[in-house]
Formats: structure tokens, sequence, C-alpha cells
């Protein structure tokens, strides 16, 4: 979990110690830090950040003029996916860019007189997000700025209108050009704040794309449309069903769950040895979860541990756990006590208690005897790695989180041996 957002003046102490402080004319003249974090329309000849690595000092120059032919304030060849797909390809190959990424974006969105520019620059910020986190000591900082704009979409038209105003008697050919586009282009600034406030919270705990694949253009795309279409990983119980309501609009069960979990039994899962504990290729679990959040199960899978996989991320990806925080306390006091543990699912709202039984009528089907000699997963094994995808500790304490998994374990087990899900048959 992420700290509460620093205030403005800490933002600032941090800036005076981490910025890459630049000079400018011939007396080399230090810029001040307000206007080293102000939209700048040139180039710059060195990172916004400090850094020693002589890589990172190059690639950091060429990167701000990434930043800038995303947001339209350069001309460039390459249309924006694809400016898109080599900025984020650069930051998740080397980690040392992404900081610097981070804070040319905050740069080129404050005080940005062009509205479409600015959606622009936030819009590259939400991609970013779904790729690769801030190193810890930046995180605070960049929650910090995000949090400013969660609901600053009256302030940001009327601090354009004022930059506007302040330039007019100095605007030349070019500025005019530039000061015609600062009409409403895009969406609100608060709604892509938003969605990086959380995004942001969510890459801080998974730490971003993982494997040794490349980011790829459908990704980058997939990114994008993120902002305005929830993906079906990472977004709530209800809102996975309200998405869903025009398809299936008859489902009583989100459709990821049910296609993913037959898509296990129906590649042999309950007789493939090591089930759920074997991870499936990352890459391919990756391009799997591409497709589903398209609606789309291929028919080319062979492996059942690539959508077990993808089953498990899931439902550790749910914004809330399939048990609400609410009754973690009482999951965990009732951990030996089979009548008590199956009480407590009978007290989950409806949506929960429905998706949660159907996990449970589904990995009983493994801890059946025939299927264990198989699998080589008993009813302990199953209950050892899906328990962290259905409870999550909120205590920061080492010792309390390793008595607590030991008793999500345990009431995980306790349901999988004594809940009675046989109504859940049939259900979808």
């Amino acid at each position: 979990t992420l700290r509460k957002p620093i205030s403005q003046s800490s933002m600032a102490d941090w800036a005076s110690k981490n910025l890459n402080m630049h000079t400018q004319g011939i007396f080399r003249r230090r810029i001040s830090i307000s206007n080293m974090l102000s939209w700048n329309g040139g180039s710059i000849k060195k990172p916004m950040l400090i850094t020693s690595n002589r890589t990172i000092k190059k690639e950091a120059c060429e990167m701000f003029k990434l930043v800038q032919s995303y947001m339209g304030d350069r001309q460039t060849r390459m249309d924006r996916n694809h400016v898109a797909l080599v900025t984020v390809t650069k930051c998740w190959s080397m980690q040392g860019l992404r900081d610097e990424l981070y804070i040319q974006l905050i740069r080129q969105t404050t005080d940005n007189m062009c509205y479409r520019s600015l959606a622009w620059g936030w819009e590259l910020m939400a991609i970013s997000l779904a790729f690769f986190s801030p190193s810890p000591k930046f995180q605070s900082y960049l929650e910090g700025y995000i949090y400013r704009h969660l609901d600053s979409d009256e302030k940001i038209a009327q601090h354009i209108k004022e930059l506007v105003d302040l330039k007019n008697k100095k605007i030349t050919k070019s500025r005019k050009k530039r000061k015609q586009n600062t009409e409403d282009e895009g969406l609100p600034i608060s709604t892509y704040a938003k969605y990086c406030y959380r995004k942001l919270h969510k890459v801080a705990v998974t730490g971003g794309k993982k494997g040794l694949r490349k980011p790829t253009l459908e990704e980058v795309t997939h990114a994008r449309n993120a902002i305005l279409t929830p993906s079906l990983f990472g977004s709530s119980l209800e809102e996975i069903m309200l998405r869903q309501q025009d398809m299936y609009p008859g489902n009583k069960l989100p459709w990821v769950q049910t296609q993913l979990s037959q898509q296990v039994l129906a590649l042999g899962g309950e007789q493939t040895e090591g089930i759920f504990r074997i991870p499936g290729d990352i890459d391919e679990v990756n391009a799997l979860k591409l497709q589903v959040d398209q609606w789309r199960i291929p028919n080319s899978l062979s492996d059942p541990n690539i959508p077990a996989s993808l089953l498990k991320l899931w439902y550790r990806e749910l914004e809330e756990p399939v048990i609400p925080q609410q009754f973690y306390k009482e999951c965990i006091s009732n951990y030996e006590n089979p009548d008590a543990a199956v009480a407590v699912v009978q007290l989950l709202p409806e949506l929960n208690r429905l998706v949660l039984c159907y996990l449970i009528h589904f990995l009983q089907i493994f801890a059946q005897p025939l299927n264990v000699g198989r699998t080589k997963m008993d009813v302990n094994n199953l209950a050892m790695v899906m328990a962290p995808n259905c409870l999550r500790c909120q205590s920061d304490d080492p010792r309390i989180i390793f008595e607590n998994t030991r008793k999500e374990m345990s009431f995980l087990r306790m349901l999988i041996v004594h809940l009675d899900t046989s109504f859940i048959k049939g259900l979808v």
C-alpha cells in the first residue's frame, strides 16, 4: 500500500534534492525549479533527474523528444501508437529510465496551454503505468502529483485561459497555431488522474508487466483503451458484472471466472501434475490475458497451466478480494471451526458468495482422491496456493502476516472440505 500523498512543500523539497538542475543562456544561469517543472517546447540537453549512468543520460534526452511527439508538441513520422510503444519499451527494458519518464510527463503536463497536448500527456502516463511502476523513492512524489488532479478540471481550464491571456501580447505565428488548440479535446483530466491513481496503487504491488517478451503494439492499445473501458483484471466484481451486462445479461457469475475455469478442465487440468502450483509460461499467460479482456478464448490452448495461472491472477488482482476485507478477521478467527467457516460464507454479499462458492466447487473437483493421485495437489496444497488469492492480510508486521497465512490456508481448507456447493452446478 502507498503512503498518504506528500504535501506540496515536501514535493518541492524532494525536487530540490533530486532534480538535475538545467542552465540557460551564455552565462549558464540555473533554471528555477518551477521552470524546470513547467511545459517546455524545446529539447533538453541532460536528464531531468540526477544520474551518473551514461546510457541513461543519452536516452533521457531522446525520450523527451518521444514524449513531445506523443503529446503533439513535436513533429514525427511515427504514429502515436508506435511512439508510445518505443517509449514504454525503453523504460520497461531499462529500469533507470522509468522515473525520468514520469518526471518528464509531470513537467509537460504542468502549465501546458494546449488542452489536447495536456490530455495526451496524461494518456501516456496512464499507458506507462500499465507496464512499470516508478521507483519506491519516486512513488510518493508521483502519487502526490496525480492526487492534486483528481478533481481539478475547472482549475485546469481556468489556468489554461490565464496562461493564454498572459501570452496573448507576445504570441508569434507558431504560438497562434498553438493557441488555436486550447479548446477542449479528449477526456477531462480528472478522468485520467483517477485512472492513474488507481493504476499506480496496483502497479506498486504487482510491479507491472512480467516476462521476457517486450511490450507489443496490441498491449499498448489495450492499455489506452483500459482508461475508458475497465479491464476484467484489477476491477471490482460489481464493475465486471456491469461490463458484461450487454453481452451476457443472464449470467450470475463473471464470464472470465467461468470461462477460465472451464478451460482448465477442458485441457485436463484435473489430471495434470502440479496444477495451480506450476506456473504457465508468463508470456503466454500475458497473451491470453489480452484476448480474455476482449471476450475471446483462443482454440489453440494446449497447456492447462496457462488458463490456471491466469485464473489465479484474476482472483489475486480483483480490486477487493472475493472475501471482502470486513470479513477477514472473522475468517481467521474461525479457521479451525467448520460450521463457523461455512457460516461466514452465508454472510457475504450475494455476488461475492456466488463467486466464492463457484471457486470452492471448482477446487472440490481437484480435491477428489482420484484426481489428487495424478495432480499431487491434495486439499492442503490447493488451500495453500489459492488462499492468498481470496484473502488479503492488511498488516505490515511480518510476524502477523506469517501467522495469518497459516490461518488463511486452514480457513480455505475448511471450505473445500465442508462447504456444500452442489447448488452451483450449471450456474453461469
